[in-house]
């Protein structure tokens, strides 16, 4: 059997591939790497990129130097870049046959690079695979499409479809507001084809112009994979048809946020079963321990879920997102909901993660939440019947500052996910938002410049 290199190399050459994008994933999900041809790339099978790439925030600025310099090599030195297994995809917008394909990131040493938000997910799929477990998850993405603007000062407006008109009231579900963008998400679903994503429905969400991708349950390291290539891919289709892609979340004032969210379930390898099904259409009491686990984790870690000043935005009151971990059976207005399905389905949906998060760093926090709350059988509250906005209990950090200090101070998150990666996304975050401070909202001037 050929080895996954050899397989690669394979499909390269199969593909006509004549371009290679050689990418790591920073914190934000930003594609950080190089432009290779494919015979340079297969001569080389990887590559090498500053280790720093991975500390640069959104606005390319780097974290302080004492930080820097505690976490990474004085000397600036390189991590190792390998191909990973199963994680070429084609880029079908690019005249020139191209392929973009996701590496691992070493040190000099093989060991994994830890600041790496794919080694981080990676990370904590191994605690489940010592456990003789194997995570499945299905991650619905929602996002807006907008008119172009070059103007950040300037509110996002809804772009005109087919018909030449934008949006005007809610439209959720409605295929008709769908297809006014049909052009475009024909295109989408045959690059994505191409690709080998595993999409499933397309949707109408609240928001003028907001729709919802779901993809096909699977393994939680592909998924993550398919996610970054998928808000590419996205961006791509919507600039051919002069239009803009978000997946701020909360990109308008007034409407809906935009989530990512995960349904998820375990199974166990050597059965095959789900560890979450029950006795006679039951609960079991691993589900019920993995949602004490979420509750109880979750709030630590919401700079993973929520990684941006923008992302608590979406849980400001009848913002239409849950604002708290209580959970219920078929109950979208808790953050952890069980839907009605079949035994082998049992599954709970985790609707707090934003679309703005990095997808690698999203599916490993709820599932290292879940996973505590199994090792150390954690029982949830009571199940919320009705409406849980109104709820009080098991709230949320009300904003980023509070959260990274609820992430930075629980040792049992930094132990799982990582000493040194802990320290690096605290400081990167802090970096983003002390640049966001610096900002003066139009909010200001408009109640303050005369007023006070």
């Amino acid at each position: 059997m050929n080895t996954p290199t050899e397989q690669l190399e394979q499909r390269l050459k199969y593909q006509g591939i004549t371009e290679v994008e050689c990418v790591v994933s920073d914190f934000s999900g930003i594609a950080r790497g190089k432009l290779s041809s494919t015979s340079r790339f297969l001569e080389e099978r990887g590559m090498r990129l500053p280790e720093s790439v991975l500390l640069q925030t959104l606005t390319g600025d780097f974290v302080e130097d004492q930080v820097f310099y505690a976490l990474l090599d004085e000397a600036g030195v390189d991590m190792i870049c390998r191909p990973a297994a199963n994680a070429m995809f084609l880029m079908p917008w690019i005249a020139e046959p191209t392929a973009m394909v996701i590496h691992d990131t070493f040190d000099k040493r093989g060991n994994p690079i830890e600041l790496s938000p794919r080694n981080v997910l990676k990370r904590v799929l191994k605690l489940y695979a010592d456990k003789g477990w194997r995570p499945v998850v299905a991650p619905e993405m929602e996002f807006y499409l907008t008119k172009p603007s070059s103007d950040p000062d300037l509110p996002l407006k809804p772009p005109e479809g087919r018909s030449g008109r934008p949006e005007k009231g809610r439209q959720s579900f409605s295929i008709d507001a769908a297809n006014e963008f049909s052009a475009l998400f024909e295109d989408l679903y045959h690059w994505c084809e191409a690709q080998g994503l595993d999409l499933d429905t397309l949707i109408h969400e609240g928001g003028p112009a907001q729709m919802e991708i779901n993809f096909r349950h699977g393994d939680a390291l592909n998924l993550a994979d398919q996610l970054v290539v998928f808000k590419r891919t996205l961006r791509e289709a919507a600039l051919k048809h002069a239009l803009s892609a978000t997946f701020m979340a909360k990109p308008i004032a007034n409407e809906a946020g935009s989530a990512m969210h995960i349904h998820q379930s375990v199974l166990d390898v050597a059965t095959g079963k789900n560890l979450f099904a029950g006795k006679e259409g039951a609960m079991s009491e691993r589900l019920l321990h993995y949602i004490g686990g979420l509750q109880k984790y979750t709030p630590k870690l919401m700079p993973l879920l929520a990684p941006n000043v923008n992302s608590f935005r979406r849980f400001l009151p009848d913002a239409c997102a849950p604002v708290n971990v209580e959970w219920g059976e078929e109950n979208r207005t808790v953050g952890l909901r069980v839907p009605a399905a079949p035994a082998a389905a049992t599954r709970v949906e985790n609707r707090l993660p934003g679309a703005d998060a990095n997808p690698y760093l999203a599916l490993a926090a709820s599932l290292l939440c879940g996973y505590l709350g199994m090792i150390e059988q954690i029982n949830p509250s009571a199940p919320v019947q009705g409406r849980a906005y109104d709820c009080r209990g098991l709230r949320l950090p009300s904003t980023l500052e509070n959260a990274l200090v609820q992430l930075e101070d629980c040792e049992v998150l930094k132990e799982h996910l990582g000493h040194r990666f802990v320290q690096g996304y605290v400081a990167v975050k802090r970096t983003e938002h002390n640049n966001y401070k610096q900002v003066i909202s139009a909010w200001e001037r408009e109640y303050l410049q005369l007023s006070v």
